[in-house]
């Protein structure tokens, strides 16, 4: 028995437009004889449209006429190439290379120190790595602990720049949500929107025209007080 792409609606066919017993078509869709029973009596599938298996490419004519002439021939599925693009494709572990095994703390220790938002599982997926490696590198307990330094995965050559913007961003909008839903403040700056902040102080300038002073005019011109002083008549004039 193959995998038969809308096994129901390929029985229903089968039952309306051919001879085939019950059990032929149960075990060529892969259901129980009693549902191929019940779509034959009207309790199963009534409002389903049959599928032709033959136009849909499971099916040959050549084999449907020797199941019909032989009632304990059972048929054999052509591998349907819907079929094949509808399974889901499962990823295949991520492999490293055992040159590029060694960088995996390093890269461990980055993401711990820069996005701790993103969770052990998602390390672990990215890097191809364990849940208790990532714990003895953020613990300080790795046998190798004090040569492990932060350094970014993408310059490593472990994962590539759009993986792990993904992952980061992913990681940060489940965060987020979680704060918003629980009313609780976004304390990791990585997930706060993007702010200009003003400097803490601003550079001195050593020239003496830009300091500040509190100096009055008496100070600067003497007791006339910043006044034009008119010249002394003479007397003999």
């Amino acid at each position: 028995m193959a995998d038969i792409l809308m096994p129901k609606a390929t029985a229903v066919w089968l039952v309306d437009n051919t001879s085939l017993s019950f059990d032929q078509i149960a075990e060529f869709c892969g259901l129980h004889p009693l549902e191929v029973k019940g779509i034959a009596d009207g309790e199963v599938a009534r409002d389903i449209r049959g599928a032709d298996p033959i136009a849909n490419g499971q099916l040959t004519r050549e084999e449907l006429t020797k199941a019909e002439e032989k009632d304990t021939y059972r048929m054999k599925a052509l591998v349907s190439r819907h079929a094949e693009l509808l399974k889901p494709s499962k990823k295949a572990p991520r492999y490293t290379p055992v040159s590029r095994r060694q960088d995996r703390p390093d890269a461990i220790l980055w993401f711990v120190k820069n996005h701790p938002e993103v969770t052990d599982a998602q390390i672990s997926k990215l890097l191809g790595t364990t849940k208790s490696t990532i714990e003895q590198v953020r613990s300080r307990t790795h046998w190798n602990s004090s040569n492990i330094k932060p350094v970014d995965p993408v310059t490593l050559g472990l994962i590539g720049q759009i993986e792990l913007d993904a992952a980061v961003r992913k990681a940060a909008d489940v965060k987020r949500k979680h704060a918003e839903k629980h009313g609780l403040p976004l304390e990791d700056p990585s997930l706060k929107p993007a702010q200009t902040i003003q400097p803490a102080f601003e550079e001195e300038d050593d020239s003496p025209y830009s300091k500040k002073t509190d100096l009055s005019l008496e100070d600067v011109f003497g007791a006339g007080g910043g006044k034009r002083s008119e010249p002394e008549e003479d007397e003999d004039y």
